[in-house]
Parts: structure tokens; sequence; C-alpha cells
């Protein structure tokens, strides 16, 4: 998979966000285990928490559609109005769920890819239950 491609989709996504509220526009593509590519954007709320973030719309997206492929290869976050675009806590600890092994984002100087790890280290997963 080429990473811009993943990107691009993220990009896409970012442009579908509904941001009444903080205007900070956020996409998301997973592209899982057997190939697949699944975006979700950021859906806010008048009730500030009630609001959905990007990765976690596009986690759920990707286990709606199989239940088979839910092992997330990587995710790349995007926002135009945010360079690098980090997931939050709560995405992380969703994204962890499903395996994710990577994150990319988009930085002044390019992509980057950052092992899941780095970002969420010591997470608490299903083997710790």
């Amino acid at each position: 998979m080429d990473l811009e491609t993943l990107v691009g989709a993220a990009r896409d996504a970012s442009t579908r966000a509904y941001a009444p509220y903080s205007d900070f526009r956020v996409g998301a593509a997973i592209l899982t285990e057997n190939g697949a590519i699944h975006t979700g954007c950021n859906v806010e709320n008048a009730s500030y928490g009630l609001a959905i973030c990007a990765e976690r719309n596009a986690a759920a997206a990707m286990a709606l559609a199989s239940p088979d492929d839910r092992e997330i290869r990587l995710v790349a976050v995007y926002s135009p109005d945010a360079s690098p675009c980090f997931p939050c806590g709560a995405c992380r600890q969703v994204l962890r769920e499903f395996g994710c092994k990577e994150v990319i984002v988009e930085e002044a100087s390019g992509l980057r890819r950052y092992p899941f790890e780095e970002i969420l280290p010591h997470a608490f997963g299903p083997e710790d239950l």
C-alpha cells in the first residue's frame, strides 16, 4: 500500500468532518491486515463530550464492514487545521484494541511513521483482562 494513498483517504475524510464548534477538522484512514481501507471524520456535538473523533469513526466503520478483518496494520491521521495531528488518548486506546501497529501523520517535513508502542507505551489491552 502506497502511504500517500492512505493519507489521501484521510485528507478526503477530513473534508467531510462536522466541526461547527471547534473548526478543527480531522480525517482518519485505517488500513487493515487484509488490505481494506476504512475512513472516518470527526463529528462534533453541542454537548462537547458526545463528539466522536475521526479515528474512532474509522474503527467503527471497520468493525461494521467485516468481522473477519479487524486487525489494524496502520492508521493515517490528517487535519488541515494542525500538523502533525495525532490521535487523542481515547482514540489511541481504541486503536490498540484492534492491534494497531503504526500511526502515520503529516509533518512539515512530510509523512512520518510512528510505531504504535511509541505513541501509547504500556498500553492496556485484552490480554490484560
